[in-house]
């Protein structure tokens, strides 16, 4: 009920900017600027978790980012879902650039936990993914979205969790849906999320599919990841 009262109130209450509240749009040229207004590069967390793939980020997550990730995730902005997926897609294309393999993107949305799906009132990491895709699909990517990891335990809030925590928090939290990983087999795999910042859940995504999939199967590519934002220090230590 309160993802279709959402879903209704988007349509037919006034918007604001999700990144500055400038009215009459769900985000100005300012805030869009910010987000996928330059180019998607490699972001890498400090300290590094075991296993995490390479991960490419559109923006740092700060400022008018961070406020319209917010507002989609925690404030039910689903309007923003459009512009956060079309930045996403730029990530995801970064991780996957054209003539990088065969087969089509298989875009795996990193899940949210029930608890926190229900508190919101919707799946805002699948949303994104979903979104990515269809930017990909128009911009003639063959893409899919398989929504096949789930967890297998219950984690703690990570919020108030260092980066050594949250890993040991999310160790052996995830796995792959039985027979899934078959789905995988030929598709350039691509781990994507909203948010990247001590890497943990990426590197826990990535483990999960490496063990469901055993030794290997025929035409895999190996997993890299793609997320909307990352912390600015992330971007600056791949520089250096």
């Amino acid at each position: 009920m309160r993802a279709w009262w959402r879903e209704i109130t988007g349509l037919v209450l006034p918007v604001a900017c999700g990144g500055c509240g400038s009215p009459r749009t769900p985000l100005c040229e300012a805030c869009g600027r910010a987000l996928y207004g330059t180019w998607p590069c490699r972001v890498r967390p400090v300290p590094e978790p075991p296993g995490l793939p390479a991960v490419h980020a559109a923006a740092p997550y700060e400022d008018a980012v961070r406020a319209v990730l917010l507002a989609h995730k925690e404030r039910g902005a689903l309007g923003l879902a459009a512009p956060l997926g079309r930045a996403l897609a730029g990530a995801v294309r970064a991780a996957a650039p054209p003539g990088t393999g065969v087969g089509p993107l298989l875009l795996v949305p990193v899940p949210s936990t029930l608890r926190a799906v229900g508190a919101r009132g919707h799946d805002a990491g699948r949303r994104l993914a979903l979104a990515a895709a269809g930017e990909l699909r128009r911009t003639g990517r063959e893409c899919r979205v398989l929504p096949l990891l789930r967890q297998r335990r219950p984690v703690a809030d990570q919020a108030a969790l260092g980066a050594r925590q949250r890993q040991a928090n999310l160790s052996g939290a995830l796995e792959a849906a039985i027979g899934g990983t078959r789905l995988l087999e030929g598709g350039r795999v691509v781990l994507v999320d909203d948010l990247m910042t001590t890497g943990a859940s990426l590197a826990e995504g990535a483990r999960a599919l490496r063990a469901a999939m055993g030794p290997g199967i025929p035409g895999f590519v190996q997993v890299s990841a793609a997320v909307v934002a990352a912390p600015p220090l992330s971007f600056e230590i791949n520089r250096n």
